[in-house]
């Protein structure tokens, strides 16, 4: 018997092969996002579309266009209605869309009353309207997670407000900080994001119906008055046609982009934190090493900073489908198809392992004291610097302060004995180099950035 083509594989194997990481059985669990993909699968999307079809009936009619009574046996024909998503396949593979292939089912299981389906309706008015539907749910799962997310971040930055840990910049040492104060700050984006959530959904969450060309000529001079009918229906914002303006679309995308972002700047802190020879801090249940049983690997955190880059690497597909030539464009159109729900199933599953981040934080107080104490207090540099300005000119101060580190990195002192040693008398030095002078400033500022999540909440009321 003849062999096969080397690369030839059986259909078994063909389709166990994962498809992408955000819905494979082996990857999603880390990646993916169940809730996420329900709102957004094919299944979800041919539902909406059937009901914006429902809906449609029923302001065609209102408008006088179709057969008094047609609307409500439609609605009763196609309750409980499942479209077949293979003969939608087949239909996308001829049409490049499924939409006629959805309204040949529809009108099958309609029977006479089908002729008033799809009554000035062109395929991107369907499945834009159909599309911005599960946006909108999948925005109002966001909207739960960050709510719980931002709140567990405000507990957690109130449990570590008094502990002190020294501050980086530019991966070095600075000045002491606390950790709840970088806590707030991890929840200081994630909280403008949520200000602008309710924007952004009305923004995203409009009807779209123009017909053919944009311009509804075949249901002229009812264009508009079916619109507001369908929005009212499907509970969306009527809007003229948008099928030409991408961009609602593009802000949806760069606003999830921003998010990931903000969570890998959690997460990137967290990783950093954890480190071997720091350990200050971590978050997360860890995962082990194949081979190293002593390692508890930041699983989550890397997956967020994972998912960030690939939410970055998307938008731009978002982009470039947002200049589509003349009326319609099917070339530029379909990237949004590539692109969009990616990108929503990625930030779905990044806020997942944010709020895990969040809810299991754990702080290191011996380690960050280690820190503080490193070079004989040296982290509280700046604080002599401006103490010190108090009795001299700020040059003078500064060098004094740097005569006093080469005391401490020479001969082993601290910085508050060296200082004691060479700089005036009548100072302070024990309660000046405290690192726990940098609690009150650390908490007030903390404080400010949830206030001002406080501020937003009360305004959208």
């Amino acid at each position: 018997m003849a062999a096969g083509p080397r690369n030839a594989e059986p259909e078994s194997t063909r389709s166990r092969m994962t498809p992408t990481p955000l819905t494979g059985a082996v990857m999603a669990p880390l990646y993916g996002d169940q809730q996420a993909t329900a709102l957004l699968s094919e299944e979800a999307v041919a539902a909406h579309m059937v009901a914006f079809e429902i809906a449609l009936a029923r302001a065609t009619e209102a408008a006088g266009l179709t057969e008094t009574g047609s609307a409500d046996a439609i609605a009763a024909a196609l309750d409980g209605f499942d479209a077949d998503l293979a003969g939608l396949g087949q239909g996308t593979a001829s049409a490049g869309v499924p939409v006629p292939a959805l309204v040949a089912q529809l009108r099958a299981a309609c029977g006479e009353a089908g002729q008033a389906l799809h009554w000035g309706a062109t395929s991107q008015d369907v499945v834009d309207t159909a599309t911005v539907m599960a946006v909108r749910d999948v925005l109002d799962l966001y909207a739960d997670r960050m709510s719980a997310l931002i709140g567990a971040l405000e507990q957690q930055s109130a449990a570590f407000g008094d502990v002190v840990m020294g501050g980086r910049t530019r991966s070095q040492v600075a000045t002491p900080i606390t950790f709840g104060m970088r806590i707030a700050t991890w929840a200081a984006p994630l909280i403008a994001l949520e200000a602008e959530l309710p924007a952004l959904k009305d923004r995203i969450a409009r009807v779209q119906f123009g017909g053919a060309a944009g311009n509804n000529l075949a249901v002229a001079p009812y264009g508009a008055d079916i619109a507001a009918t369908l929005a009212s229906e499907l509970g969306l914002g009527a809007t003229v046609q948008w099928h030409g303006d991408r961009s609602a679309v593009m802000a949806v995308g760069a606003w999830v982009g921003r998010l990931t972002a903000a969570l890998a700047k959690m997460a990137g802190d967290l990783i950093l934190m954890g480190r071997s020879e720091v350990a200050e801090g971590k978050a997360g249940k860890g995962g082990g090493s194949s081979t190293m049983p002593q390692k508890s690997n930041p699983v989550a955190s890397e997956a967020i900073v994972t998912l960030n880059a690939y939410v970055t690497a998307l938008t731009p597909m978002l982009a470039m489908a947002a200049s589509p030539a003349e009326e319609r464009d099917g070339g530029r159109w379909a990237m949004e198809w590539f692109a969009l729900p990616q990108i929503l199933i990625a930030g779905a599953a990044a806020l997942r392992h944010g709020a895990d981040l969040a809810a299991t934080l754990q702080a290191f107080p011996e380690n960050m004291a280690r820190m503080l104490d490193a070079n004989g207090g040296a982290i509280m540099s700046e604080a002599a610097s401006f103490a010190l300005a108090v009795h001299m000119p700020r040059a003078e101060a500064q060098t004094l302060v740097k005569d006093a580190l080469k005391l401490v990195n020479g001969q082993g002192k601290t910085l508050t004995e060296a200082l004691s040693e060479i700089g005036p008398d009548g100072i302070d030095w024990m309660q000046i180099l405290d690192p726990r002078q940098a609690i009150a400033p650390s908490q007030a500022q903390a404080k400010a950035i949830f206030a001002n999540r406080t501020n937003s909440l009360e305004e959208t009321k």
